[in-house]
């Protein structure tokens, strides 16, 4: 029986202004997202796709109300995230929780390991005092990986996949329910990331995690996921359980995705889809669909009419007037 979704997001738009002139005045918009919906259940890992610039770790800040949402609603366990006030929102921030990109640049390089961890312990008061915060602090460590021994070092005598551990760890201290892993992997050498995958995947299974997976490498989308949706210019273009959308991917953009993805097996020759031409700029994107400059099946229609995102089977949605006449 379908539950109820942890996270709910509903007509989700986040617009940057953009200025010109003597008088700043606000001559249009960069829409970063337009008008995206999502369902996450509980337990399940729930990724978003594209490439570089369609709006995905936008998309992810702003459904935690980490940066203020053009338009649109987030619910978290049937919590209106955006009509919270501060502190309500302070004390939601113990269930939701990110994982930044760059661990490199998430870590203050003048904290030690112990204060960075420990420090939203003693923001929302889960520690009664600093032996209790420490033992906390190294408790979450050994889980994620690190030695104990490490509590008092700083972020520079750390390679990259350990300071990635560091933010997890980091997340993870305060038990949240919900986490958003903006492209957690893709600062580490190859030989690190599927330890942080293997990492994650355990952590979700020991903790009954539920995650946003932001990433742009599907070949470890395909591995870490319960459902995918693909992003282009600050919209969703198809959403379906992973391996409905990997086996029968219905969007063109999502074909030429998937047909970038390398095999193991070296016998089997894949077709590659090649696109045309850069993604164009948010701030002034094409007429009707969004994909029509690069797509081989573009038509008339294309050029003046927004495709609508629509039912192609149960649970696959596409939006694209090839698939949906």
């Amino acid at each position: 029986m379908q539950t109820e979704p942890l996270l709910k997001v509903k007509k989700l738009k986040k617009y940057y202004p953009i200025k010109s002139g003597v008088f700043s005045r606000v001559t249009g918009h960069v829409k970063a997202v337009d008008d995206i919906d999502l369902e996450i259940q509980q337990g399940e890992t729930f990724s978003l796709v594209g490439e570089s610039g369609c709006g995905k770790s936008t998309a992810g800040t702003t459904l935690l109300r980490l940066q203020e949402p053009t338009a649109g609603e987030s619910f978290y366990n049937g919590t209106d995230i955006f009509s919270l006030d501060k502190k309500k929102m302070r004390n939601l921030r113990k269930d939701i929780q990110m994982i930044f990109q760059d661990p490199y640049s998430s870590l203050n390089p003048r904290m030690t390991i112990g204060e960075t961890i420990g420090e939203a312990l003693l923001i929302h008061k889960l520690a009664a005092n600093n032996k209790e915060k420490k033992q906390k602090v190294q408790s979450t460590m050994e889980i994620c990986g690190l030695s104990p021994h490490y509590y008092n070092r700083y972020p520079h005598e750390f390679s990259g996949g350990q300071r990635q551990r560091v933010v997890i760890a980091r997340a993870l201290a305060l038990e949240p329910k919900f986490i958003v892993a903006d492209e957690p992997i893709s600062a580490l050498d190859v030989s690190i990331q599927a330890q942080i995958v293997n990492l994650l995947d355990n952590l979700q299974a020991e903790f009954g995690l539920t995650y946003l997976f932001i990433s742009h490498d599907l070949s470890v989308v395909k591995h870490v996921s319960d459902w995918v949706a693909v992003m282009y210019l600050g919209k969703i273009v198809e959403k379906a359980p992973q391996k409905l959308l990997y086996n029968n991917p219905q969007h063109p953009y999502s074909q030429a995705l998937l047909s970038a993805v390398p095999t193991p097996d070296p016998s089997y020759q894949k077709k590659r889809i090649i696109l045309t031409g850069d993604v164009p700029s948010p701030s002034n994107p094409p007429s009707g669909c969004h994909f029509h400059p690069r797509c081989p099946y573009a038509f008339e229609r294309c050029l003046s009419e927004i495709p609508v995102l629509t039912g192609v089977d149960t649970d696959h949605h596409v939006a694209c007037h090839l698939v949906n006449p």
